[in-house]
Formats: structure tokens, C-alpha cells, sequence
């Protein structure tokens, strides 16, 4: 069963939704609670993971990141979804 609704999702275009909810709900694990309180908002468009927050701090931390987030965040979905991070 788990099998089968795997290989809908690939050709589906739900599959991008469901890893968008995936990543919101393992962003915490994956950067920690600090980061994940001040993270307003984390969508993924077209391979691209936009990650919003209003913490200048933050932001400029993130963008010496980005390269690690990518990684971080490709391993976790077992899969090399995400090609860039912007920072916004």
C-alpha cells in the first residue's frame, strides 16, 4: 500500500504539496528551535525553497547557510528537490 501511494505521488502533482508540508513539519529538527520560532513562513516553488523571516539577524545567518540548508533539507526528503534557498 505504502508502495503504491509512493508511486502516485511521483507522478503526481501532489507530490510538491506534500513535500512542502513534509518540510514544514521536520524544520525544527532539521535548524533547531531557535531558528524554527523565528521562521515566518517556508514554501517551495519551482525547486527553489523560499524561507521568509523579519529577524535581520536571522536572515543574514541563513544567507552564509543557504548551501547547507539545501543539503540538509535534500537529505531529510530523500530526494535533490531543492536546487536554491532565497531568504527573504
Amino acid at each position: 500500500m505504502s508502495e503504491a501511494i509512493q508511486q502516485f505521488l511521483r507522478g503526481s502533482k501532489l507530490k510538491g504539496n506534500m513535500q512542502a508540508f513534509q518540510i514544514e513539519e521536520i524544520w525544527e529538527q532539521l535548524m533547531g528551535k531557535t531558528i524554527s520560532k523565528y521562521t515566518d513562513k517556508i514554501q517551495i516553488v519551482n525547486h527553489t525553497l523560499f524561507i521568509t523571516t523579519t529577524v535581520a539577524a536571522l536572515k543574514n545567518e541563513l544567507m552564509y547557510q543557504r548551501d547547507k540548508i539545501r543539503q540538509k533539507v535534500n537529505e531529510a526528503l530523500k530526494e535533490n528537490l531543492i536546487r536554491d534557498v532565497v531568504i527573504q
